[in-house]
């Protein structure tokens, strides 16, 4: 797809802050990064629905589906794509309440053009830390993410159970499929919240943002 419309959940202050610094530690270190971006509109978000156009949204039909704010929980990592460079996310645990929010957004617009990995049964949430990062130098973006994150919360893995998960960086799950822009593909599921390194956050406003026209509009936003 050229210009899309994609409909995307924005997180709240502290959390948007949070992702804002893992995006200036990456650019800092002179890696791919989206803060290389600085239109007003490049927000860390959660992308729920991607297609080439979308009629306008009735707000009331819209309100009775989503419920905001919502819990949401960041975790560990994610590679995306497939070459040498890939794109590098931050996980969001798909919870049975956001993946509900996503199949009823879905309903609500009804079927259409979805970017591939963009529809219910098919969908990872995440939120993008950068686009083209290069695979050598994956390491070392791993090591500007862990020193960012608080003493008390040690950096999560992508092995469940282990007895020592805070040991080292954390080790981002790869995806071999190539991802579709601004859905990238992927293949795996997030740690559960219990799991070291999991963030805790709240989704407090739906956006719709088009593309060819270069617009955001706020669709719902907490009280």
């Amino acid at each position: 797809m050229s210009d899309v419309v994609s409909l995307e959940l924005l997180l709240d202050e502290q959390t948007e802050e949070r992702v804002r610094a893992e995006w200036r530690a990456l650019a800092e270190a002179g890696l791919s990064s989206m803060a290389a971006h600085p239109s007003p509109s490049n927000r860390p978000h959660i992308t729920l629905l991607v297609r080439p156009s979308l009629p306008p949204l009735a707000v009331a039909v819209v309100a009775r589906a989503v419920a905001l704010p919502m819990d949401v929980a960041l975790g560990a990592p994610l590679l995306f794509g497939c070459g040498e460079r890939r794109v590098l996310a931050r996980s969001v645990v798909a919870t049975a309440e956001l993946l509900e929010l996503h199949r009823a957004l879905h309903d609500i617009v009804g079927p259409g053009d979805d970017a591939a990995h963009t529809r219910p049964g098919e969908w990872m949430p995440h939120v993008t830390l950068a686009r083209r990062i290069r695979l050598d130098a994956l390491p070392q973006a791993l090591r500007a993410l862990d020193a960012l994150v608080p003493p008390d919360r040690p950096a999560a893995t992508t092995t469940p159970g282990a007895s020592d998960q805070s040991a080292a960086p954390a080790t981002p799950t790869v995806s071999a499929a190539p991802g579709a822009s601004g859905a990238p593909a992927a293949t795996t599921t997030p740690e559960p919240p219990a799991a070291p390194g999991i963030r805790t956050a709240h989704a407090v406003t739906l956006r719709r943002w088009d593309s060819a026209t270069a617009t955001v509009t706020d669709v719902l936003t907490r009280p």
